[in-house]
């Protein structure tokens, strides 16, 4: 058995009884500031106001109709305010109601000013449930801050709680690259929040997106090390991207890879790499190498897929608030999502398989998901991107030193 895989190795820093303690206090007390900032945050949201003033006041319509984008959808949600901009609403019509207003459509509503001196409008007379709720939406964004550092402290708590309870399953290197990828993946989700998307709530897109690049780095360390258990941490990574790529309404390219390809693949995989352990370390897999001829067949596969599916996917008219209404920005997505799908599927035989060469087609995949991510704002996935490319470039030299090694031994008992 290799040292690395040994608990309490010798010489290695993170695996002495100090740094293994000091892993453990840090995720106690990430833990304990996380539950601190939610009940802080509940508190605030639950807090009521008193209405001490209420007037009437006139509407306009901020926005136009191709600016809202609606189609078909059961409510569309169209913003006011009166002509000072002092004050805002929004009223939600039906989509045939939202197809007959006129452009600047005016109407008219309250203003309910409360004792903390915040305010609230609706484009009627609102009942007190319904400025209750709205009190607690505005208390809600006040403390979105607060809950985007509390999921950051709550990630970084599990991680560092894993690193202290499991670390000695992996090296220093490795323990490191996780914890400084998990942290900064903290660090950007609060200097960079997400806004809401589609009726959603930033603060929930930011938790789908930091417990992707959870299970993501997890799943990348995994297969590093030849280790069978990463196709189980990889079925709860692409149950995670099917929930985002159904909240964003985007990247159906990739939704249908994940639902249909990945999910069974991981499966698949887990049973094939089970049945071929290494000889010597059997918690490790067999892994080989391609023939130049079948590289050039994959990517001349990969070049029609991306044109065709590029093609179809470019043609349907599913809308997003992701990219502001840029058809050209659409477009482009389409086709990098298409190119991704397709390397996504050679990357997953590949490693059904075991061949070492699925870590460049994961690294290609960083590299054009990472154009995607810019493209969509997402910045805080970005970090996972860097990830990807790191952890490939230290998985492809390990899986290719360990080919050779084994090929060497293959070829001394051949000579004996």
């Amino acid at each position: 058995m290799s040292d690395e895989m040994i608990p309490n190795a010798r010489g290695s820093f993170m695996q002495r009884p100090l740094a293994v303690k000091a892993k453990k206090i840090t995720a106690i007390l990430l833990a304990a500031a996380t539950l601190a900032l939610i009940a802080l945050s509940l508190v605030r949201i639950q807090r009521k106001t008193e209405v001490r003033e209420q007037f009437p006041a006139h509407f306009v319509r901020v926005t136009e109709a191709g600016e809202e984008e609606y189609e078909d959808e059961t409510v569309c949600p169209v913003e006011y305010e009166t002509e000072d901009g002092t004050y805002a609403c929004v009223v939600n019509y039906s989509f045939e109601e939202w197809e007959e207003l006129p452009t600047g459509h005016e109407i008219d509503g309250f203003v309910y000013l409360l004792a903390d001196g915040r305010a609230v409008a609706f484009g009627h007379e609102a009942g007190e449930a319904e400025i209750r709720a709205a009190v607690r939406d505005l208390n809600a964004d006040e403390v979105r801050a607060m809950l985007s550092i509390a999921l950051a402290l709550g990630l970084m708590a599990v991680c560092f709680g894993l690193m202290g309870l499991w670390g000695h399953f992996f090296t220093d290197y490795e323990q490191i690259w996780f914890l400084s990828i998990m942290v900064l993946a903290g660090v950007i989700s609060i200097l960079v929040p997400e806004e809401d998307i589609n009726g959603v709530k930033g603060v929930y897109i930011m938790a789908m997106y930091l417990l992707d690049t959870f299970l993501n780095i997890l799943c990348e360390l995994l297969i590093a090390k030849q280790s069978k258990w990463n196709f189980i941490v990889s079925v709860f990574v692409e149950i995670t991207e099917i929930v985002i790529c159904i909240v964003l309404a985007y990247r159906f390219a990739t939704l249908a890879t994940t639902l249909f390809f990945w999910l069974p693949i991981d499966i698949i995989s887990f049973i094939n790499w089970h049945k071929h352990p290494d000889r010597q370390e059997e918690e490790l897999t067999k892994v080989r190498k391609l023939s130049g001829k079948t590289r050039a067949l994959i990517l001349a596969a990969i070049a029609v897929w991306t044109v065709v599916v590029g093609y179809f996917l470019s043609g349907l008219s599913i809308k997003t608030d992701l990219f502001g209404g840029n058809a050209t920005m659409e477009t482009l997505v389409a086709y990098l999502d298409a190119c991704v799908s397709a390397v996504a599927v050679v990357n997953g035989v590949l490693i059904f398989l075991r061949y070492q060469e699925q870590w460049i087609a994961w690294m290609v995949d960083a590299v054009l998901e990472g154009v995607i991510n810019i493209l969509s704002g997402q910045y805080v996935l970005l970090v996972l991107k860097a990830g990807y490319i790191t952890n490939s470039t230290y998985g492809y030299i390990k899986w290719r030193k360990y080919i050779q090694t084994h090929e060497k031994e293959e070829e001394n008992l051949l000579s004996l």
